[in-house]
């Protein structure tokens, strides 16, 4: 039996460090339930099974109680890996092999984890789909896990991987999150590092994580940027909560499905005693979406500047399509848009002020039908720029059993409250 697989990642890791679990046991049973579910799932660019084995062997060796000891995790395939190939999505770095581990993955390494293989991302984490499917969705009606972090998802909801690395530059991590009916933390921006991650939008682009709970998260962030408030977020001892319900500039995007999400969420919290108000964002917010999307593109054409000097680079046409909008922002127009971007989150923080944290639909609806698109980030894309933490907590199901959720976010370094109202709303929500 793999039930263990199951628990709680702070338990799993426990019964590691104690011995009543070995870390092989625990990687085999891993890899065994990936291959099982995998060919009709797709979640996986490599799985590394002699190197997760002797990974976990090591662990063993030498035991150790750190925080995430022998628990086995997916890294998506955008991060640099020195067992492993990493091809960022692309046929242009097809069995490129790294010669050292992304810091990130290097961080997870030292706290005990276990990488299991690389998680299928969209081409350089932009628009163009793998070939991974939703697992909530029946075989023969497939839906798009969303992107870019699309293996990672999927990975995680399928039960292969209790946590799975994240990137999000737009809605990398929330949108596949809410499509796949799980967990997705994108901390404040630059809680871990970028080293050895193919960049697109440095100033956007965040490590995050997708997970079964938010403790688990929690947890794995918390570990990685050695901060115990983080790491310990869930713990904390309940307080009225004071919350904003803020239904952005895009609230006519959102389907019915998606409103519903939100009165879901809004309902959970005012069991548990929170009072909801509604929550403008300030005059400095109007136009965020757009600055995003001017950065992102103006970036990535300075950041794929080497692979665009080859004439037969084999770009696809939507990412051809986002280098040319990026050649089309002005520098004048970058700097605006980080500008707009500065003065915004000093509004925001003032506004929140004596808010805990705000509620915000964290996609449209329920994933698209097909494997054509990864859907709209439409929601996310101002709350990256802003550089909030965000977790996104499933809320149920839409109108054709596909999972929706919401968006808790506040003003930045604020992760521990963040996390901490969404572990009450998803600790609310399973109760009912």
């Amino acid at each position: 039996m793999d039930d263990f697989l199951d628990f709680p990642v702070r338990t799993l890791a426990t019964m590691i460090a104690q011995r009543d679990l070995t870390a092989e046991t625990v990687t085999r049973a891993a890899l065994a339930r990936i291959a099982s579910l995998e060919p009709g799932i797709l979640a996986w660019q490599q799985v590394g099974t002699d190197a997760a084995i002797a990974q976990a062997r090591a662990n063993d060796t030498v035991g150790g109680t750190a925080a995430l000891q022998g628990v086995p995790i997916g890294a998506k395939d955008l991060m640099d890996t020195i067992d492993m190939p990493t091809t960022y999505g692309s046929p242009i770095y097809r069995g490129h092999q790294p010669t050292i581990d992304a810091a990130a993955v290097a961080l997870a390494r030292d706290a005990g984890a276990v990488i299991v293989g690389k998680t299928v991302t969209t081409e350089f984490a932009t628009f163009q789909p793998g070939p991974t499917r939703n697992p909530r969705a029946p075989a023969d009606r497939p839906h798009t896990p969303g992107g870019s972090s699309s293996g990672s998802a999927a990975a995680v909801a399928a039960g292969m991987v209790p946590l799975a690395f994240g990137t999000q530059t737009a809605g990398s991590v929330i949108r596949p999150a809410s499509y796949c009916g799980v967990i997705g933390y994108k901390p404040t921006h630059a809680t871990l590092p970028l080293a050895g991650i193919k960049p697109l939008s440095p100033s956007l682009d965040t490590v995050g994580v997708l997970a079964r709970r938010v403790d688990d998260a929690a947890l794995f962030i918390g570990t990685l940027a050695r901060d115990a408030s983080i790491a310990n977020a869930t713990l904390a001892a309940r307080t009225p909560l004071r919350i904003g319900v803020c239904r952005t500039p895009h609230w006519e995007r959102a389907s019915a499905d998606a409103r519903a999400a939100l009165d879901t969420a809004v309902r959970a919290l005012e069991r548990e005693g929170a009072t909801v108000h509604a929550f403008d964002l300030p005059a400095a917010c109007e136009g965020l979406t757009e600055a995003q999307m001017d950065i992102m593109a103006f970036e990535a054409v300075a950041a794929f500047a080497p692979e665009a000097r080859n004439p037969s680079a084999q770009f696809s046409a939507a990412f051809v399509r986002q280098l040319e909008a990026g050649r089309a922002v002005s520098g004048e127009r970058f700097h605006a848009a980080l500008a707009l971007a500065e003065r915004a989150r000093l509004a925001l923080a003032e506004a929140l002020a004596g808010f805990d944290a705000i509620l915000a639909p964290s996609a449209e609806g329920e994933a698209p039908a097909g494997l054509q698109a990864t859907g709209d980030p439409i929601f996310c894309r101002m709350w990256t720029l802003l550089g909030t933490p965000c977790v996104h907590v499933p809320t149920g199901t839409g109108v054709t059993g596909m999972p929706v959720g919401v968006t808790v976010t506040a003003a930045r370094h604020a992760d521990a409250r963040v996390l901490a109202v969404a572990h009450q709303l998803e600790m609310s929500l399973q109760a009912r």
